[in-house]
């Protein structure tokens, strides 16, 4: 995910202090694992320098003065491009895992034996996230959804490969 575009975007709604943006960001999209307040100043101070923000006041309080920055006219424009950009589709050509498999091959290793701890850990997980999905939101039903379906295609691969493991080993073996 792009960190700088999210906070850009998330800035169309108005002028907003990093404090405010963190809480927004984390809010909708951190999913356990919140954005760090550094990380959310120095994309500030690139989108800045980038001339896709500007600071549009200080709010003073108890604590330090709160920088408010806004998008700029650029920024809005790269928001748009950016959400009207299809995400590159990964075809996943050439993993770790099917790494592993040839490789238990070729060292005499049991290849099964890699397939069937895989599918343990793909299917503890996909419990974790069922359990999670069920009682979220609809935004942690909609990204649980989404993990689950890329888990449940890769387990599709799992069986695959089990089922021409002979095959695989005759061949890698030549």
């Amino acid at each position: 995910m792009s960190v700088s575009r999210t906070l850009l975007a998330l800035l169309e709604t108005g002028p907003r202090h990093g404090y405010d943006l963190k809480r927004s960001y984390d809010e909708q999209f951190a999913q356990g694992r919140p954005l760090a307040y550094g990380q959310v100043y120095s994309t500030l101070s690139r989108l800045l320098r980038n001339g896709l923000v500007v600071e549009a006041g200080v709010e003073q309080g108890d604590g330090p003065d709160r920088k408010r920055y806004t998008i700029t006219d650029a920024g809005v424009t790269d928001v748009k491009s950016w959400l009207a950009t299809p995400e590159s589709p990964e075809p996943y050509l050439q993993n770790t895992l099917y790494t592993k498999v040839v490789l238990a091959l070729l060292s005499g290793r049991s290849a099964t034996d890699v397939l069937d701890s895989q599918r343990a850990a793909h299917l503890k997980v996909m419990r974790e996230l069922t359990k999670r999905k069920t009682g979220g939101d609809l935004a942690d039903q909609l990204i649980c959804d989404h993990a689950l379906f890329h888990l449940e295609a890769d387990l599709r691969w799992l069986e695959l490969t089990a089922a021409r493991l002979d095959a695989l080993a005759e061949a890698v073996r030549r």
